[in-house]
């Protein structure tokens, strides 16, 4: 048998002054929450049928509704899975950036393969880029022109050559 629910006097007044005051359809829909199920004895199913809400939303009002005098907390957000501290990435990607300020080109494969290594197991190549994006390292592309390219040579060449390319015959 499902438990019955229990609400102080005090929950009861502030919900009644909540559905007075209410400005938002959300508002009125968390007064009646605790309103329907104290005073009305409606069950969940019929009282989250009323108000249009699934039963586990009405839940989650009524539990916001009793606990709104405590301080927030946060309950998602931070880095839950982390292989490693802030500060230890940085220390693994310390010899890598002295590598790249001598000039050096650094290419993920190597990097990908050195902390494979200090971890102990194989990651996902998607570790290594959110590693080095999460510590403002970014891709720098080669530029996409020879050295030795002329360009007033090109665009003689744009200039003089047939419009429309035929086979040779």
């Amino acid at each position: 048998m499902a438990r019955v629910a229990t609400f102080s006097k005090d929950e009861i007044v502030r919900a009644n002054e909540l559905r007075d005051h209410a400005k938002t359809v959300e508002e009125m829909q968390r007064a009646l929450a605790v309103l329907l199920m104290a005073e009305g004895q409606m069950d969940a199913e019929k009282a989250s049928s009323l108000l249009g809400i699934s039963k586990r939303t009405l839940f989650r009002y009524r539990e916001s509704f009793r606990h709104q005098d405590r301080p927030l907390r946060s309950t998602w957000g931070g880095r839950r899975h982390c292989l490693m501290s802030p500060e230890e990435e940085r220390a693994f990607l310390s010899p890598w950036l002295e590598k790249a300020r001598e000039g050096g080109v650094i290419t993920v494969p190597p990097l990908h393969e050195a902390l494979d290594q200090k971890l102990g197991w194989k990651l996902p190549p998607s570790t290594t880029y959110r590693l080095l994006s999460r510590h403002g390292w970014r891709k720098v592309t080669p530029d996409t022109k020879h050295p030795k390219s002329k360009p007033e040579d090109q665009e003689e060449f744009k200039k003089n050559s047939p419009k429309l390319w035929q086979p040779p015959s």
